[in-house]
């Protein structure tokens, strides 16, 4: 195995996260087809619930683990890295099944606090049967995240990459045969098959973790696992490296339970609300766009985000401890300045496109379009929103990071059901109520977090601001061909098949168009440097002869 630089890194972990969520977004065609409104909206109540636990089970620990196997790497503390492996192993694996337990047992309870009074659509017993089935996948996904953050620790990228693709292959083999073959051949009920579908997490988890476990016995050399033990090392204690990693893990869970529950909100408010407001028709398909279809979606462009965070907090835990914040100042711009140079043209093209890919993925429905044309937007404010309170919980700076992410979330909690019945009076649409309400609250959060990371850390944008007021004019120039382009090729395919050729012509013509004026203004070498391209170009280039 070989170590990646910070731009490597990200780059690898954001490819292979873009194409993990790529196939989860592909595989919702045939799925949808197979189970229809009603089964996909089970699935999403499914997963909504389980990313809570999720995170609770993964969310703190598999990031401190990175951050810490960095910090002990750069210290030359080698034995102390692999205790914090093993000790958070059994932490991950305790706290796992726990959180099994605790969702397989308060399941119906779930079920029906979601459903509400609702009458006419999924039931409470079929929402606790999915629920339950994929809880089951708590028992091994966080014994595969503390591995992966070991790895990415190690600055290791390229390993937990790959496990994360090969964990998605099987995950959605499962959903799409799994579903087919239980509903189609065997004549189960669609909610068997969502069951079956939800339970392939488990069975790609499982499988990814065997990979990893298999790389990391081959190439323990590489990773330093057989070091002496020196004089500084066997001063600290099995019980201190247990606070070490609490005292990472804890801030982390909670930051990343709180951004999962903003989907929460919006699953246990909406569906009622609407219904108490006489909207009952458009409450599980409001909800089911939120939390589930339209995030689906999204998930292309918050890929973005997760990818740079799998390379960036490694980096910056690295630079951290030497107190080089010059080289932290600079790996910040160059995070903002990546997501913002891959996010926001393909925001703006989603926006443009709205009506052709959400036929493509699912079919044509005029009210869910109309919700996921507002609801696009909430990708790229969440993604450098969650950049920059993992950029500060990096650096040790708790109270900032969660009293920002508590703020916002509280303040979400707390005006979600008004909004929705100050839509009503106004007579404006009332789903888009909680969306509008989740981008201005994460948008006065991004403001405020930069302007701390100004006053705290002397973080400026300086030379890194025309790059930034480029990608800006440069996306316009984008969706200004997209709409000449438009006047010859309307968009209005309600076909599957017409809506593709509608996708793959005007992704050409914004993709190709945005690549070329970022290649001749230079802003495309500027953002991510010149050897980082030419070393990419050639890459192509050679692929190409082969």
């Amino acid at each position: 195995m070989r170590k990646n630089s910070f731009m490597e890194g990200a780059f690898i972990a954001t490819f292979a996260i873009f194409l993990v969520k790529i196939m989860g977004i592909l595989y919702v065609i045939p799925f949808y087809s197979l189970v229809g409104l009603k089964g996909a909206i089970l699935y999403g109540y499914a997963y909504s619930i389980y990313v809570v636990f999720l995170n609770l089970s993964t969310g703190g620990i598999p990031i401190a683990v990175s951050k810490a196997v960095s910090e002990y790497n750069t210290m030359g503390y080698y034995n102390l890295k692999e205790k914090i492996y093993k000790i958070s192993a059994i932490l991950m694996v305790s706290v796992g099944f726990v959180s099994f337990l605790t969702l397989f047992a308060f399941a119906p309870a779930l079920a029906s606090t979601i459903l509400g009074q609702l009458e006419g659509g999924n039931t409470i017993e079929e929402v606790t049967l999915v629920i339950r089935v994929v809880s089951t996948a708590l028992l091994i996904v966080p014994l595969l995240s503390v591995t992966k953050g070991y790895l990415q620790g190690h600055k290791f990228i390229y390993p937990s990459s790959v496990s994360m693709l090969l964990e998605q292959v099987l995950r959605v083999t499962v959903i799409i045969l799994g579903s087919y073959i239980v509903v189609n051949l065997l004549g189960y009920s669609i909610e068997t098959g969502v069951a079956i579908a939800v339970f392939g997490a488990t069975l790609g988890a499982l499988f990814a973790y065997l990979y990893l476990a298999y790389k990391i016995k081959t190439n323990k050399e590489s990773l330093l696992r057989d070091q002496p033990l020196t004089r500084e090392e066997a001063k600290t204690s099995n019980k201190q490296l247990i606070k070490l990693i609490i005292s990472y893990a804890l801030p982390f869970i909670f930051i990343d339970i709180l951004k999962s529950s903003f989907h929460i909100i919006d699953t246990l408010t909406v569906v009622s609300t609407m219904v108490s407001l006489g909207n009952s028709e458009l409450a599980e398909v409001t909800v089911g766009v939120i939390t589930s279809l339209g995030s689906k979606l999204n998930m292309i462009i918050i890929s973005i985000s997760i990818g740079i965070t799998v390379s960036l907090v490694p980096n910056i835990a690295s630079s951290f401890v030497k107190k080089n914040f010059e080289d932290i100042n600079r790996k910040i711009n160059q995070t903002l300045q990546a997501i913002l140079f891959v996010g926001l043209p393909m925001t703006i093209g989603l926006f443009f496109l709205v009506q052709p890919a959400w036929v493509v993925f699912y079919s044509y429905d005029e009210t869910s379009i109309a919700i996921f044309s507002m609801f696009v937007f909430q990708a790229l404010v969440f993604s450098i929103f969650s950049i920059l309170i993992k950029i500060f919980q990096t650096m040790n700076n708790t109270k900032v990071a969660i009293g920002t992410l508590l703020a916002v979330f509280a303040t979400k909690a707390m005006l979600n059901i008004p909004a929705m019945n100050l839509f009503n009076n106004l007579n404006w649409p009332i789903y888009y109520a909680p969306i509008t309400l989740t981008l201005i609250l994460q948008g006065v959060g991004i403001v405020f977090l930069l302007k701390m990371l100004n006053i705290k850390y002397d973080f400026k944008f300086g030379k890194y601001s025309q790059n930034y007021i480029k990608i800006a004019i440069i996306t316009a120039m984008m969706f200004i061909i997209l709409r000449i382009f438009n006047l010859f090729i309307p968009i209005t395919a309600v076909t599957k098949s017409a809506a593709l050729l509608e996708l793959i012509a005007f992704i050409l013509i914004g993709g190709i168009s945005y690549l070329i004026i970022t290649f001749k203004s230079g802003l495309i070498y500027d953002v991510f440097g010149k050897p980082f391209i030419d070393k990419i170009l050639s890459k192509l280039v050679v692929f190409q002869r082969k």
